[in-house]
């Protein structure tokens, strides 16, 4: 198991907008792909209240690619993007990294 953290930082302001789309849009696309979530976090004390933190869970990077690229290329999910970036983008930048488990970590 291998777990993908990704950071989001919203335009100023964008935050709410981010949080509703996946909430009500891109966490019904992830479950039509068998993408899995372990959790999601904004952030209450750091250097940017703007930032949304989540971690994915893939068995292993193929798993990764083939269903963050179905996800990707969801025509579904192409076309609700553009409707919730409408008014403006949201997210102006994205870091993502890879982690593995250390022999000693309690999540595997």
């Amino acid at each position: 198991m291998i777990h993908e953290l990704r950071i989001y930082r919203c335009l100023p302001g964008r935050l709410p907008a981010l949080l509703k789309r996946f909430e009500t849009i891109t966490l019904p696309l992830w479950t039509k792909h068998g993408i899995r979530q372990a959790g999601f976090w904004t952030t209450l004390i750091g250097d940017s209240n703007q930032d949304l933190h989540y971690l994915l869970q893939w068995e292993s990077l193929a798993d990764r690619e083939a269903k963050w690229n179905e996800f990707q290329s969801d025509p579904d999910w192409i076309k609700a993007r553009a409707e919730t970036e409408r008014d403006g983008q949201i997210v102006e930048t994205i870091s993502n990294r890879i982690l593995l488990p250390t022999s000693f970590s309690s999540i595997r």
